[in-house]
């Protein structure tokens, strides 16, 4: 659903119970500015995000990455 930010400083409460099925875009001057989505969602969202930057540091650590105080320590050997 897409809503001018106009209706959703009128009708505020009204699109906030929307959020609990579906994210609320809103527009302002027919442009995207935000989106309105339930804590439920939002939640999931920053999980899936959590577990993505885990994986990503996982791979950099079996590939040889070193971490911020080891890369020091070893560029001041040099």
């Amino acid at each position: 659903m897409t809503i001018t930010a106009t209706e959703a400083k009128n009708h505020f409460g009204e699109y906030l119970e929307k959020t609990m099925a579906d994210p609320v875009f809103i527009q302002k001057t027919g442009r995207p500015v935000a989106v309105m989505l339930s804590v439920k969602e939002y939640e999931r969202l920053t999980g899936l995000e959590d577990a993505y930057w885990a994986q990503k540091a996982l791979a950099a650590e079996k590939s040889g990455y070193v971490g911020k105080k080891e890369s020091k320590e070893l560029l001041n050997t040099r």
